[in-house]
């Protein structure tokens, strides 16, 4: 997976440098200005009356001091929101059964941009229509649309909206199309269509089911009657995200 966490130490570079004028001049621009006068090539010619700050210039130099702690905070923001984005498709899609892969020549990870090539909304197939091979594959898992909504579909392909399904199931990239759903009084029966099993793949497609009837208490099964696995993948928090930040977890 990119670790866009190897961005950080050029961010707190920026964000130390920033700091170091910002806040005294948030505390006495007079300071900053006073310190950045020692530094030019001849001091003992310059003005001390000319480096005295008028009321507007000391208001002024707040704003700017302000506006540059917010910059700071949004870069810091702005790579911990990236590395959140990618680790919940990360995490999503290897709970869904994508296998990280290794690539073949020149080619690149499909982890290193897993919300583009990991995991995706199925773009051929709805699960819908009859069974027809004698001996279908099994379906793994499933995942609940529900009141809590995943968060990492907003970050994917062809995500399905919220309101399209009740649940998702996913399989490997080559079985979407063979996917079908059946709703019955007492069961959901999900299996892949085909003679073969699903080889492993490093990218997921997710099929959003609308329900014709409430779950309840039905049970989702795939061949020979075996239950899915109900899984919940999800982004981390931010509060996990910031944790992680600090302990280098």
């Amino acid at each position: 997976m990119r670790n866009y966490w190897s961005l950080l130490p050029a961010i707190a570079v920026a964000v130390v440098l920033i700091l170091l004028y910002a806040v005294p001049t948030l505390i006495n621009p007079q300071w900053t200005t006073t310190v950045l006068g020692l530094f030019k090539q001849h001091p003992e010619d310059a003005d001390p009356a000319g480096r005295r700050l008028t009321p507007k210039r000391i208001q002024s130099r707040r704003m700017l001091a302000g506006l540059l702690v917010v910059l700071a905070l949004g870069l810091v923001g702005f790579n911990i929101s990236l590395n959140r984005e990618a680790n919940g498709c990360f995490q999503a899609a290897t709970a869904w059964g994508a296998v990280d892969i290794p690539p073949a020549g020149n080619q690149k990870r499909s982890s290193d941009d897993p919300c583009v090539n990991m995991i995706y909304g199925t773009f051929i197939g709805d699960g819908a229509g009859a069974v027809t091979e004698p001996k279908p594959q099994a379906v793994a898992a499933y995942q609940l649309m529900g009141d809590k909504k995943p968060k990492y579909l907003k970050w994917i392909q062809n995500r399905p909206d919220y309101d399209e399904g009740d649940l998702l199931i996913g399989v490997v990239q080559d079985c979407a199309l063979d996917l079908k759903v059946e709703q019955g009084e007492d069961a959901i029966t999900a299996v892949v269509d085909a003679a073969q099993p699903c080889p492993p793949d490093s990218s997921i497609s997710l099929t959003a089911i609308k329900l014709k009837e409430p779950l309840g208490d039905r049970k989702l099964v795939t061949v020979g009657g075996q239950e899915l696995q109900r899984i919940n993948p999800d982004m981390d928090s931010w509060p996990t995200v910031l944790k992680k930040l600090v302990t280098g977890g």
